[in-house]
């Protein structure tokens, strides 16, 4: 029997990155949907005219049948309170990024999921977009040899500012694009190459009219000796490479955005021909001067994040991603954010 599952929020997380990817998923069932927007309500019921929609989360607890999985896609600050209900419901959950908007949140969350014995999967779907997929895959073989640089970015130009919570300088709303596009690059430069043990950063606003960050850059320092160098920006007219990862035997460069969250956007899911296939022209460049060639990016695959979930919750298989994962990543939030006031180097410690 599929597992029933409730979502929480159908803006752009629910609509875009939950919905589409839960009913592409063998063993999961949408079987709700919270909403209080009309507009929203509507676009639920045409698109999944199966699916329950109601109007509060509380309806949620006491339904015939109950849930087997909570989804949060609701505006940060009601991340966490969301998903300690679900955990005091006795139902498993999954919340959008960032999971929490400070660290001593989320190790709260860490020890209800803990005293309550059911896993909170954060979503880090970033993990499954091809060109990280096949950085991961390139570093793990040995190709490159041993890393000593990982730059990352994710830039746009959007010079206008957009009024709502993102906006937000109440540290409770999580704003600003450190919490935003940061908590993805971070959570993948850790995945790959382990907790940092030390943090600089630089922090800036910079459109006219913004309150919250906007510009980006931090340096990461592995126990290994690899730096991590990530860029976020809403205000960069040109853009660097996606990737840029620098080896002792060779070298890995692509450009361009992973084509799925266009994708989904657009209306496709992991069920139709050609989701997630980056077009040749896109894909990057492995090797050194004289000697490089196009390396085949790998196929993204954001619905595999919800199938770790059902093999977790039917088999009791590891989790695709973890309540420490994404502690560590507000770690190095905040660390960063200190570099930032103390203008210097922080050392991040054992966690």
């Amino acid at each position: 029997m599929d597992l029933r599952v409730a979502l929480i929020g159908y803006g752009t997380g629910g609509s875009v990155f939950h919905a589409p990817l839960i009913t592409s998923v063998p063993g999961l069932r949408l079987a709700a949907v919270v909403t209080r927007t009309p507009q929203r309500r509507r676009a639920v019921r045409e698109r999944y005219p199966d699916v329950e929609v109601v109007d509060g989360a509380d309806r949620l607890w006491g339904a015939p049948g109950g849930f087997d999985l909570v989804v949060v896609a609701a505006p940060n600050r009601q991340h966490v309170p969301l998903a300690r209900t679900a955990l005091t419901a006795g139902v498993p959950v999954v919340v959008d990024k960032p999971v929490a908007a400070s660290v001593a949140d989320a190790r709260s969350l860490a020890a209800l999921s803990a005293v309550r014995g059911l896993p909170v999967f954060p979503y880090h779907n970033r993990r499954w977009d091809g060109d990280y997929r096949t950085a991961s895959r390139l570093v793990a073989s040995g190709a490159l040899g041993d890393v000593q640089r990982f730059e990352s970015r994710f830039e746009r130009w959007r010079p206008a500012v957009e009024n709502g919570w993102k906006e937000s300088t109440d540290p409770r709303d999580a704003g600003g694009i450190l919490f935003d596009l940061g908590t993805h690059l971070i959570d993948q430069a850790v995945a790959l190459f382990g907790r940092p043990a030390r943090i600089y950063a630089e922090v800036d606003t910079r459109r006219r009219g913004a309150a919250s960050p906007d510009d980006v850059f931090v340096a990461l320092t592995h126990p290994g000796g690899t730096r991590s160098h990530l860029w976020m920006s809403a205000t960069a007219a040109h853009l660097g490479p996606r990737l840029r990862i620098l080896g002792s035997r060779a070298s890995y460069t692509v450009s361009g955005m992973d084509p799925q969250e266009e994708q989904l956007r657009a209306g496709l899911t992991p069920k139709d021909p050609g989701y997630g296939i980056a077009p040749p022209e896109s894909h990057g460049v492995l090797g050194t001067p004289g000697g490089a060639a196009p390396e085949p990016t790998a196929p993204g695959a954001y619905q595999d994040f919800y199938a770790g979930v059902v093999r977790t919750l039917r088999d009791g298989a590891p989790p695709p991603t973890t309540l420490a994962e994404a502690i560590t990543g507000l770690e190095v939030i905040e660390a960063a954010a200190r570099s930032t006031r103390e203008r210097t180097v922080v050392e991040l410690g054992d966690g």
